[in-house]
């Protein structure tokens, strides 16, 4: 009776759990300037589980992207923008921890990705909540050997032959890897990256007029998400 019961209660876990491997959750960030919507690295799971959490808890509704940089990052996720006044100094408001870093090789700072920001701790922690959404710019040769420099002087890491053409045409910020966790991507909706970034700012990179974020999600077949947005999952 006992085996039975022990059974009848693996049954749903184990249901849940292949539910999960077919399904994935789609973020959908909104903005003035449109939505993007972003997918979440299964190779990152503890940032994934905490960003799912937090969007779930609608932690990220009415906040700011409260520090942009043109063709480098558009950057939220701090809890004192909720109700920042006109030219408060933001970017140190925090969720009370931080998520271990997860870097992996094939995860690196391409156009779109969602990284995680963070202070200066030597673990490379992750902080709990702010992150940023990757603009950056194209690289030619000469430009791609100074980032080449950079990452050496910052201990970061180099990208492979397959990363670095991608710089070379998509577009990226390469002196980030290996420094900050890639934990997702925009897979629809890259224009809005584009548009925030190229809002007039302060002497503190944030936006002269307020861009607010909204945040819902879903779990959605990963067969219809590449079929409507043509990502690919490896």
């Amino acid at each position: 009776m006992k085996k039975l019961l022990l059974l009848i209660l693996l049954i749903p876990t184990l249901s849940i759990a292949q539910n999960r491997k077919k399904k994935d959750y789609l973020v959908s960030l909104n903005t003035t300037f449109g939505t993007m919507r972003l997918v979440l690295y299964d190779q990152t799971p503890k940032h994934k589980e905490n960003f799912i959490k937090l969007v779930n808890q609608k932690f990220y509704d009415s906040l700011l992207f409260h520090r942009i940089i043109p063709l480098f990052m558009i950057q939220g996720g701090d809890p004192n923008s909720r109700k920042a006044q006109t030219d408060q100094p933001l970017g140190n408001g925090d969720i009370g921890y931080t998520v271990p870093a997860e870097f992996v090789p094939t995860l690196f700072h391409k156009k779109g990705v969602l990284s995680a920001a963070r202070d200066n701790n030597p673990e490379k922690a992750s902080s709990g909540c702010q992150f940023y959404v990757v603009q950056g710019r194209v690289w030619d040769e000469e430009g791609f050997q100074k980032q080449v420099t950079r990452i050496e002087t910052m201990k970061g890491r180099l990208p492979t032959s397959e990363q670095k053409q991608v710089y070379k045409t998509l577009g990226g910020s390469p002196h980030l890897d290996g420094n900050y966790t890639v934990f997702g991507e925009v897979i629809n909706g890259l224009a809005v990256i584009d548009s925030v970034a190229k809002q007039p700012r302060n002497e503190m990179d944030r936006p002269l007029k307020d861009v607010r974020m909204t945040m819902t999600g879903e779990w959605v077949k990963k067969k219809k998400i590449t079929k409507q947005y043509g990502y690919k999952y490896l």
